[in-house]
């Protein structure tokens, strides 16, 4: 069997309930400038890395600024959001701290690296984490594991080595593609198809059930 060194964790819908935020942010702003906003256009972008989305904010919700103009606005109001409210989910900063006394701890997160640093330092969870990677910061976005492999390669561990905490659909695929195990605590708000939870190593109902030893032997 072989043995974990490393878990990679993802950000949004696993440490932050925070896809809705996203939602609510993006959809406020196509709506303010006549963009064509439809129930998709949520489950299309989660996942994909700011040029991604603020590409499809332009080219398919119909906004006539820029995609660099759409991502800036965008991350300015979800900083505003996080300012007032940062919406961690129960649990998150004591399940970070649990697995960092056994794995070197990274990120692998789709937000841009403004939020990610923004969340960690307001959450204390900083220097629990050896490595963060934004997908801006790589070439695709999730489902494709460019972010997890570029995580694994700042930690210097093999991606079979590692375990990957993930919610949806996308991220799953994601790190499942990148060669890692794959731990599950399905998105309430947006859950990942049965297809998708089959590549699975273990689902979880919580972050109150991720341990040392759930990463270890997951049954």
């Amino acid at each position: 069997m072989k043995v974990i060194e490393a878990v990679v964790f993802d950000l949004d819908g696993v440490l932050i309930d925070s896809e809705h935020v996203w939602d609510e942010v993006r959809e406020q702003l196509a709506r303010e400038r006549g963009g064509r906003w439809h129930k998709r256009a949520q489950a299309d972008m989660m996942g994909m890395s700011s040029t991604e989305w603020s590409r499809y904010m332009h080219n398919v919700i119909g906004l006539s600024d820029s995609p660099e103009e759409i991502n800036a606005e965008v991350v300015l109001r979800m900083l505003e959001q996080y300012a007032v409210h940062l919406p961690l989910i129960e649990g998150a900063g004591e399940a970070v701290e649990r697995l960092a006394g056994s794995f070197r701890l990274a990120l692998a997160s789709s937000s841009n690296r403004p939020l990610i640093d923004a969340v960690l330092a307001r959450a204390g969870l900083t220097d629990l984490f050896e490595a963060t990677v934004s997908s801006e910061e790589v070439l695709r976005g999730k489902p494709a594991p460019d972010v997890f492999l570029e995580a694994a390669r700042r930690l210097d561990v093999a991606p079979a080595l590692c375990a990957a905490v993930e919610d949806s659909e996308n991220g799953i695929r994601a790190a499942h593609a990148a060669g890692m195990r794959v731990i599950v605590i399905p998105n309430r708000r947006y859950p990942p198809p049965p297809d998708a939870l089959a590549v699975a190593g273990v689902t979880l109902d919580s972050l109150g059930e991720l341990s040392p030893e759930m990463i270890v032997d997951p049954t």
